[in-house]
Parts: C-alpha cells; structure tokens; sequence
C-alpha cells in the first residue's frame, strides 16, 4: 500500500520564501511590527504589490497582521517561524533507509 503524503502547506511555506521581495520584507519586519505604508516607501513598491506579497506570507503563517484604521501593520509570527524551522528540520532529517529495489 502506498501512502501519499500532502505536502500542500510546506509548499505554501517554501513559496513565501522563495521570493527576494518577500525576503526583503522578512529582512524589515526582523525589526518589530510594521505598518504597510512603511513598507511601501521603504522598498519602494506600490500597494497592490506589497498586498499580493503580504498575503502569501501571512497565508504560509510566516507573517501575521492586524487592522488599525485603514492601515495594516505587520509582524512576523513567533509560532510561525517555529513551525517552517521544524517543517524543514522534518523535511530534510537524514534517515537510514533499507536499500530500495528498484522496479525497472
């Protein structure tokens, strides 16, 4: 019987990291909680953009954010960074496996 691993949020995870905006925007929020319009003028990009980056990053549980008037403030979620350090600890844990035959 095989079984068939879903690998549906380490994909979502691995996506948000695997941007160099999106890495710049990590870089910022290792500072602390950031309001979206600072985001904007620092990396120099417009709205639409910063939201598209934004919520792939909060979608992957990397990020989180919070509403306060119009604006959105950013931070990085402590748990969600736990959480990819531990994915990819598990994702690349060498194992010793009995030699697999192959069927060709």
């Amino acid at each position: 019987m095989v079984i068939i691993k879903s690998f549906k949020k380490d994909a979502q995870i691995f996506k948000a990291l695997a941007d160099e905006t999106r890495l710049l925007i990590l870089d910022y929020l290792k500072s602390g909680e950031t309001c979206a319009c600072v985001l904007i003028d620092e990396l120099e990009i417009a709205q639409p953009a910063l939201s598209y980056h934004m919520k792939i990053l909060c979608q992957s549980g990397i990020v989180t954010s919070r509403q306060e008037g119009k604006w959105k403030y950013y931070s990085i979620s402590e748990s969600g960074r736990n959480s990819v350090l531990e994915r990819f600890v598990v994702l690349t844990n060498i194992q010793i496996v009995v030699e697999r035959k192959c069927s060709c």
